[in-house]
């Protein structure tokens, strides 16, 4: 009956991050910090789980000297943020599941 919920969307940060980047093209690494209240090294490790397991892109380069990572999500992000809020709601309504 119930689903099972994908362990790297169902953390909180992880899930935060995903959500924002499926409203935008793409996003900075500050605009992503600020929006979730995580830490710098926090993010990062989160950005690097999404990138591994294929959800995001991160791209990082430079402006005006300065190091900038702009993260973009991939349609694997897409299918997977879907799967998820699909079995979601399968918690909260078990009856409709």
């Amino acid at each position: 009956m119930f689903k099972d919920l994908d362990p790297i969307l169902h953390s909180q940060l992880r899930l935060a991050i995903v959500s924002l980047l499926i409203t935008v093209e793409e996003a900075e690494f500050n605009f992503l910090k600020e929006k979730t209240g995580a830490t710098s090294g926090n993010l990062s490790v989160q950005l690097d789980k999404l990138k591994t397991e294929g959800y995001i892109e991160v791209n990082k380069s430079f402006r005006n000297n300065y190091p900038l990572t702009v993260c973009k999500i991939t349609k694997k992000g897409i299918g997977a943020f879907e799967s998820y809020v699909e079995h979601l709601k399968q918690y909260i309504n078990p009856k409709n599941g």
